[in-house]
């Protein structure tokens, strides 16, 4: 009973905490990139995101060996004696990055709220690549539950909401693409991830360390790429506020959890937490960006809850309950 206990207590405290998370980053991040005046490189952003989770979970891997020394020995053989390991984790290193560099190019050019709901394409994304990369199957409600996210998303979009003005010029179809790149990334690299994440048993930690390293060199090359003459030019921390910091810290820890989710908690959770994560970020979006709700949208939010909540039911739950209808239909009526 007691490791029951711990385990509920557990999974409450990571759904509180990613709900958190997940509206606060929203929010904030369409903030910093829409209302202040000095606009900071949203690569350098990512990148120093990839190094303060690198930091983290180091330090996760020190408590749980117990000593420094443990700690080098684990990451001698695990990343200086494992190169094919270290190559197979690049794959979502580059796919988060392009995912993270998509998600600062959306929330520029859409309203927070928006782009939150919108962003839930993501669980149809994983749905697909969980059923061709990791050979499952899906029951009927989580198909019809997929398509009717996708119904509710269509219902967000039909009437644009009106938004106060805000300090740069806007682009939603430029949005729209960016988020559909970065809803197919986040489906990817998620399975990709949950994969290599339960086909071994090495520590959580030391995974996301082999991954954060090769996010480091990938995000640093999009630097670069990128912004490389202006950021030599302004500086690598150009237009940086407390704000700015803020969403980095939040995309750190965000990270960190959605790792933390992949091993150990269910789709129930993910779903609630994406739900609550909506409701939260559309109040306040609507507090700080002056967004009016219209009733399409409302009606569209509500039905991409629906189906998140429905997408997370347990598989096997579902199953029983058919099953238990199918025997009762075939009793004979004097036992019925």
């Amino acid at each position: 009973m007691a490791t029951e206990n711990v385990s509920v207590l557990f999974k409450v405290y990571c759904l509180s905490v990613m709900t958190l998370v997940a509206a606060t980053y929203t929010v904030t991040l369409r903030y910093t990139r829409t209302v202040l005046t000095k606009m900071y490189f949203a690569t350098t952003a990512v990148c120093i995101t990839e190094v303060i989770k690198l930091i983290l979970s180091l330090g996760m891997l020190i408590r749980d060996t117990g000593s420094l020394s443990r700690t080098l020995s684990t990451l001698q053989e695990h990343i200086l004696r494992s190169p094919k390991e270290m190559l197979k984790l690049s794959v979502p290193s580059l796919v988060y990055a392009v995912q993270n560099n998509m998600a600062f190019v959306a929330l520029s050019n859409l309203d927070a709220a928006v782009y939150q709901v919108t962003y839930q394409l993501k669980i149809p994304s994983t749905a697909l690549c969980t059923v061709f990369m990791l050979n499952r199957s899906l029951s009927k409600v989580q198909w019809v539950s997929v398509f009717m996210l996708c119904a509710g998303v269509s219902l967000v979009q039909w009437k644009p909401v009106e938004t106060t003005k805000v300090q740069i010029e806007q682009n939603p179809l430029l949005g729209f693409v960016a988020l559909a790149i970065a809803v197919l990334c986040s489906g990817f690299a998620g399975v990709y991830f949950e994969k290599v994440l339960k086909s071994s048993e090495t520590s959580l930690w030391v995974r996301n360390i082999q991954m954060y390293i090769s996010g480091i060199v990938v995000t640093a090359f999009g630097v670069l790429v990128n912004d490389g003459a202006q950021v030599m030019e302004k500086g690598f921390f150009f237009g940086y506020t407390h704000w700015v910091w803020f969403v980095v810290l939040l995309a750190s820890l965000g990270g960190l959890y959605t790792s933390v989710v992949v091993k150990y908690t269910d789709n129930i959770m993910k779903g609630f937490s994406a739900a609550a994560a909506i409701v939260i970020s559309t109040v306040a979006s609507m507090l700080l960006f002056g967004l009016q709700i219209t009733p399409t949208f409302v009606s569209g939010a509500i039905l991409v809850c629906i189906a998140i909540y429905c997408y997370g039911l347990p598989k096997q739950n579902t199953m029983t309950i058919q099953q238990t209808v199918t025997e009762k239909s075939k009793l004979p009526l004097e036992d019925m």
